[in-house]
């Protein structure tokens, strides 16, 4: 026992000669300690940091000096057209064929829709063959006054030689004058006739609906197998028009002008529009006219604005919005810089004077303004922001000087909108 004994206590672990530490522990414990770093500094950049206050901006736009134009007043309205119509047939009847679709261009007489001519075919074969009697006629009544007229001739021989009574030659003389105003007679007849077949001529040629001037299908009204008429007859079983067709060239703007600002707006004004579906298309546009009548509901006047520039985008009924722009004068060597456009939303007052708040570098810088004239919801600002400058739109009441803000994107804007 004692020997066994002796022999467990000799049973010891030789630590002298230990095997180095293995390196790929080594390499996973430094990669794991950099992958935490990285995790906490992308944990600050997210949560830690300021973000700053969010702010909605816009651009000040620079007045250009000498020969440019600024708007003096901005107004909305509607394209209009000058030449629409809607095509109908000049008589009551039923449609044969429709040869028109919305989209389609015609030209001027080109044939739009054909009605049932079953009528109007009879009608002119009744006329013609009022003709053909009337001329006939003409034919018979001639031969009797050839014979009658050669019987006054021969009695009037024989009359000279007493061989026949004078009654006799008066009663030959009368009937040929009868005959002469029978033929004259039916002569105006066979005029009457004639004329009566041109009627139903154009009876027949009423039966083809024409396109009054060339322009674009807006609308199609009828179908084959509809009634029309150019009266509304029949309730809403009797159509009054085939098709809507639009001349494109007679495009124009109408807006409607406050009566207070009425007083900017001259004939041959430049003008500017925008329509609402292009906003960044800017057209050149006229003032056609100042329409000398006011709306008492409205409180406005109506402007007609001519277009010009032609193009397939500009179709009716197309909300515009329209600036009205005021040549600027000449520069002078003395004249003052031009000044910025900028909205009436960035501007507030701040301790007694009028300021703005420019972003840059993610700050917000204050800026003291020397205001200008007011041009629609802009302002002009004269001293204080530059042309390209980022100004802070509707500013909150705690945003200072130097302070953090973070420019709100237009996709977060629609989001929230939603």
């Amino acid at each position: 026992m004692n020997n066994s004994a002796d022999l467990l206590k000799e049973l010891r672990i030789d630590r002298s000669n230990a095997p180095p530490p293995s390196r790929r522990g080594l390499w996973i414990a430094l990669a794991v300690l950099a992958a935490i770093a990285v995790l906490t500094l992308a944990g600050w950049a997210l949560f830690g940091r300021d973000k700053g206050i969010e702010v909605r901006t816009a651009t000040a736009v620079a007045i250009g000096n000498g020969g440019g134009s600024a708007s003096v007043l901005d107004a909305t309205g509607y394209v209009v057209a000058r030449r629409m119509a809607t095509v109908s047939s000049k008589i009551t009847g039923k449609v044969r064929e429709v040869l028109i679709e919305e989209g389609q261009r015609v030209e001027a007489g080109e044939i739009m829709a054909t009605l049932d001519p079953i009528d109007a075919d009879a009608q002119r074969d009744l006329a013609a063959s009022q003709v053909t009697a009337a001329q006939s006629q003409i034919a018979q009544v001639q031969a009797q006054l050839r014979e009658a007229e050669a019987n006054a001739t021969r009695l009037n021989g024989l009359v000279r030689q007493q061989l026949v009574s004078r009654s006799q030659y008066e009663q030959a003389i009368a009937q040929r004058d009868a005959l002469r105003a029978q033929l004259a007679s039916t002569q105006r007849n066979v005029q009457v006739a004639g004329r009566q077949l041109r009627i139903a001529d154009l009876g027949v040629d009423n039966t083809v609906v024409r396109a009054p001037f060339a322009g674009v299908v807006i609308a199609k009204a009828a179908q084959p197998g509809e009634i029309v008429s150019p009266l509304s007859a029949g309730g809403g079983f009797t159509r009054t028009g085939i098709g809507t067709i639009v001349d494109m060239d007679s495009l124009e703007v109408e807006v409607d002008v406050g009566e207070a600002f009425i007083g900017r707006v001259q004939p041959k004004m430049p003008v500017e529009a925008t329509l609402n579906a292009y906003p960044e298309w800017k057209i050149p546009a006229e003032v056609i006219a100042i329409i000398p009548t006011a709306d008492r509901g409205k409180a406005t006047v109506k402007v007609r604005i001519a277009l010009k520039q032609r193009d397939p985008r500009i179709v009716p009924d197309m909300g515009v919005r329209v600036s009205f722009l005021e040549k600027a004068k000449p520069a002078e060597a003395n004249a003052p810089k031009p000044g910025v456009l900028v909205p009436t939303a960035a501007i507030v007052a701040r301790d007694g004077a009028d300021v703005a708040f420019v972003v840059a570098d993610e700050k917000a810088q204050r800026r003291t303004l020397k205001l200008g004239r007011t041009l629609g919801e802009d302002r002009e600002v004269l001293e204080g922001v530059a042309g390209g400058d980022e100004v802070v739109l509707d500013p909150p009441d705690d945003l200072a000087d130097g302070a953090a803000v973070r420019v709100a994107k237009e996709a977060d804007e629609a989001t929230d909108n939603e």
